[in-house]
């Protein structure tokens, strides 16, 4: 069994004063873990300024007790609840079958790129990092995250180099893609552009995965020329999981829906994701967590508040995070388990 927990501070304080906070809530949540045989698999860190506060965070006696060594991302995407720091969290009862790989670009390697170059520079050191192993991008990764600096300007050459890897290594709209979030993110580099989160599983065989349509709601996206599924479901260790892409208020021809609504978006989008796991058997009742990024972060008491009343039992997150079209206010993933 798998088990997904956010951690945020209640600390209004000092960035440590934060952390410490964190460290406490974490100690006792993994001891407690441990205890019912589950243990940490990955985590992800987002941070309110990832420039101003990495060194911090890599000092702190958060990260050394409980994430150096281990599989966790970090990036630049700040709690929307003015928490500066926020932490996701998994858990597993099974043997660690999924890597998670965070790849970053360090300031020598990102001067002086755009960002297709340097979407391909990431691409290939994943690739680099698998050569060897038996695995191939086609059927073993299964989930990216993509963050974007200036996504208003900088994703159309993530767009493009994404599409030209898939397209040598033969991933095409008649075979499959991944899913994905591509987001506005930062990281502590000045001068990197993008960065890339990686989910892989080793185990898996194509016939495990079904790629998740609802064709009366959304589009393929090949439609209006990106290469990503809107979701996947894999049968591995006795269930289902269903990784949901990053999605957003879109109708079955791709146009936005409910401009300047960030309400209506919200409904809109949970009604897309719901039509996408129905397509695999499961609802939004199955959902473990949902990660929302919020153009405006001026929009949060209005979507924190419409999240809690709809899903009182439901870990979320919110985050402040462009969406790779402007017209959209609000986007968000998640997974969900039977």
């Amino acid at each position: 069994m798998n088990r997904y927990k956010i951690f945020k501070p209640e600390s209004r304080e000092t960035f440590k004063r934060r952390t410490d906070e964190l460290d406490a809530a974490l100690t006792g949540y993994l001891r407690d873990e441990e205890q019912a045989g589950r243990h940490l698999q990955y985590a992800k860190i987002f941070l309110s300024d990832a420039q101003n506060q990495y060194h911090d965070l890599m000092e702190s006696s958060l990260y050394r007790n409980h994430f150096a060594g281990k599989a966790v991302s970090i990036v630049g995407q700040p709690p929307a609840d003015g928490s500066k720091i926020s932490v996701l969290t998994r858990t597993t009862d099974g043997p660690d079958d999924f890597i998670f790989q965070s790849l970053r670009l360090t300031e020598d390697e990102a001067v002086g790129l755009d960002s297709y170059q340097q979407t391909m520079l990431l691409f290939g050191k994943y690739l680099d990092s698998i050569k060897d192993s038996g695995l191939t991008m086609n059927t073993n990764l299964v989930r990216t995250w993509i963050y974007v600096a200036g996504i208003d300007v900088n994703y159309a050459g993530v767009v493009r180099a994404r599409n030209d890897i898939f397209d040598r290594y033969g991933l095409t709209a008649d075979t499959n893609y991944v899913a994905s979030t591509g987001i506005g993110g930062h990281t502590a580099v000045r001068h990197a552009l993008v960065a890339i989160d990686f989910l892989t599983l080793p185990t898996i065989a194509e016939n495990d995965k079904k790629y998740l349509e609802a064709l009366d709601h959304l589009n393929p996206t090949h439609e209006y020329g990106v290469a990503f599924e809107r979701g996947t479901r894999i049968s591995h260790g006795g269930e289902n999981l269903f990784l949901i892409s990053g999605t957003a208020s879109i109708d079955s021809r791709g146009r936005v829906v409910h401009i300047g609504d960030v309400g209506l978006q919200t409904r809109r989008l949970l009604e897309n994701i719901d039509a996408l796991l129905s397509d695999g058997g499961a609802s939004l009742d199955n959902v473990n967590y949902f990660v929302i990024y919020l153009r405006d972060p001026s929009d949060y008491n209005l979507v924190d508040g419409y999240m809690k009343a709809r899903f009182p039992d439901k870990p979320f997150i919110i985050v402040a995070a462009k969406v790779c079209r402007p017209e959209w206010l609000i986007e968000m993933e998640c997974t969900a388990t039977i």
